[in-house]
């Protein structure tokens, strides 16, 4: 069983890793600002160059990302950005030491993957914003972020627009959709059975979304969900749709609980939430009844 450690506090030391894409420096340091700013001390876990797009091979990658994960020291680790990668590595990546470590795993878009991979194995994570983005997020959302990383209670409720009535509770599981349809047909596909799904996405084009969406329910892969949340989906229209609308359309078919237009994703705000945490759907409201810890 994963080890269950006490909330982040100042003098903490942290983790930057980098499981997929190439970053920019100046970002990354005024990301690095915010956490030494909150009072904890920064280590980077980080490849020593770019690998084309990527942040480095996949041998650097997982070994810079198991480092952190090992490292006695660290209490937790964050990415230092998304883009493309972590799907390379669900396969080698040594998951027994990741998960017994007990360090809550901090990030969002391709870090879906890595999150999908350790809620199979019963760890809690938090998605939330990579450290490249904590500098432009919005007062409000770092105030949650830190909250929920240095409390062990559950964050607030995200209010939302209910398209499906009813009620629904289970651990919340989800992250960029083009990610978890892209686990579909492997062994990382995640358990969504009794879960509370919750999804966004940013730069696909409407027929994209359609095209994911209908494989998703063609696979049965939502035929047991609780309930659906939907965050933000950004970049998403064209002149033949809107890609949040089009989400709506196909997801209100299952007639499962839909709660909408949660500030959550890549959009302005990225409202963290606790992957794996129970939740609920009540009131046109996503509660967490669970915090990280």
């Amino acid at each position: 069983m994963p080890i269950r450690r006490r909330p982040l506090r100042p003098g903490d030391l942290v983790a930057i890793a980098a499981p997929s894409g190439t970053f920019s420096e100046d970002r990354l340091r005024r990301g690095e600002a915010v956490l030494t700013s909150r009072g904890y001390r920064v280590r980077r876990f980080l490849p020593p160059a770019p690998r084309r797009y990527l942040a480095g091979s996949d041998e650097e990658r997982i070994e810079s990302l198991e480092r952190a994960f090992v490292d006695p020291e660290v209490r937790a680790v964050f990415a230092a950005r998304g883009g493309y990668g972590a799907t390379r590595l669900l396969g080698r990546l040594d998951w027994d030491r990741i998960a017994a470590s007990g360090k809550p795993l901090i990030g969002f878009s391709d870090v879906t993957a890595l999150h999908l991979c350790l809620h199979a194995r019963g760890v809690r994570s938090v998605h939330g914003p990579v450290v490249t983005r904590l500098a432009e997020e919005p007062p409000d959302s770092l105030e949650r972020f830190f909250s929920l990383l240095e409390s062990d209670a559950p964050p607030p409720p995200l209010p939302g627009r209910t398209i499906v009535a009813g009620e629904a509770e289970g651990p919340l599981v989800g992250g960029c959709l083009s990610l978890l349809v892209a686990l579909l047909g492997t062994p990382h596909f995640p358990p969504l059975g009794d879960r509370i799904l919750f999804l966004e996405e940013v730069g696909e084009a409407p027929y994209r979304i359609d095209r994911m969406l209908t494989q998703l329910l063609a696979s049965g892969a939502l035929d047991e969900v609780a309930g659906i949340a939907l965050g933000e989906w950004v970049d998403c229209d064209a002149p033949t749709g809107r890609g949040g609308d089009i989400a709506v359309e196909i997801l209100a078919t299952t007639k499962k609980p839909l709660l909408v237009d949660l500030p959550f994703g890549h959009g302005d705000r990225n409202f963290a939430l606790v992957h794996g945490a129970r939740a609920c759907i009540r009131d046109g409201r996503l509660y967490h009844l669970e915090g990280l810890w």
